[in-house]
């Protein structure tokens, strides 16, 4: 726009020079000289006008090329989660579910996982007995060894360790893993694996009609570290205790966590919630459910 008053101001000062030179001629010759000065302006006017379009027409080019450029044309696209159906539960004060209750005693002494998993399942309506499903839990093949008082024994986050029939062999339990990869035999893409999770969102999934599978252990308290022995694993050093158990939550409310023991063969079963849940965390945060 600036150029364009600076052609014009040009355009005038052309103008009066022309006038002073002719003003004195004759009136032919000043005739010719105004016509062709007046031509000239029409003409410098005319290129002026088309100049300053074709200015503005670089500018809109070189804009859109500017947004073109903006545009993202390589690297990761958004993520975008499809069929996700977003559901907020509201945690309830209370919750006491009704789920079945199934004694572990006297078929499998040490089968409290498989028997809290049987609970579960049938809770959800299908037909899962424990003695089948103690037989299908992944087992680990380790033996056990005892050299200069150090125990060799198997993995139990590699699947069931010793025997589950009996107390009179060695033996001790299986982990969520194991437990976790059974449970989606019967629930395929349903099973949740909470391990690590707060018992808060443990609360969650009990809100929603939905009881929890977990590891605790047979005094459902913190235990002291008296009660814990470190084994040898091909894994790497593990340690555990003899007072490992697993038992189905299926309630709480403010002062009580609430759930079926396979080992008592109790059914809402209660434990004081500040006791049980340090037990809980102590025993590596261990839980499964299933989810809608």
């Amino acid at each position: 726009m600036d150029s364009l008053y600076s052609a014009a101001a040009a355009v005038v000062l052309l103008l009066a020079l022309f006038w002073l030179l002719i003003r004195k001629q004759n009136s032919m010759l000043k005739s010719f000289l105004m016509f062709l000065i007046v031509f000239t302006s029409i003409a410098g006017a005319f290129l002026l006008e088309n100049l300053q379009e074709s200015h503005v027409a670089m500018a809109v080019q070189s804009v859109r090329e500017l947004l073109d450029q903006a545009e993202p044309t390589s690297g990761p696209a958004p993520l975008v989660i499809e069929d996700y159906k977003a559901e907020i539960i509201p945690i309830k004060d209370h919750v006491l579910l009704d789920a079945p209750v199934i004694w572990q005693m006297p078929e499998l002494p040490r089968g409290c996982e498989v028997t809290s998993l049987a609970m579960m399942l049938q809770y959800k309506g299908l037909e899962a007995d424990k003695l089948k499903l103690a037989e299908e839990v992944k087992k680990n093949p380790a033996e056990f060894r005892l050299n200069d008082g150090k125990i060799y024994f198997g993995d139990p986050n590699e699947g069931f360790v010793g025997n589950m029939y009996t107390y009179t062999q060695p033996g001790l339990g299986v982990y969520h893993k194991p437990i976790a990869e059974l449970a989606e035999k019967y629930l395929p893409g349903k099973i949740k694996d909470l391990t690590g999770a707060e018992f808060q969102e443990l609360k969650i999934h009990l809100s929603d009609s939905r009881p929890v599978w977990v590891i605790i252990n047979t005094e459902y308290r913190w235990l002291d570290d008296s009660f814990f022995q470190t084994w040898y694993t091909p894994n790497g050093a593990v340690k555990v205790t003899t007072k490992e158990h697993s038992v189905l939550i299926t309630g709480y409310d403010k002062g009580f966590v609430y759930f079926n023991d396979p080992l008592t063969g109790e059914k809402n079963k209660k434990a004081p919630l500040p006791d049980f849940v340090e037990a809980w965390v102590q025993m590596g945060r261990q839980a499964i459910t299933y989810l809608p």
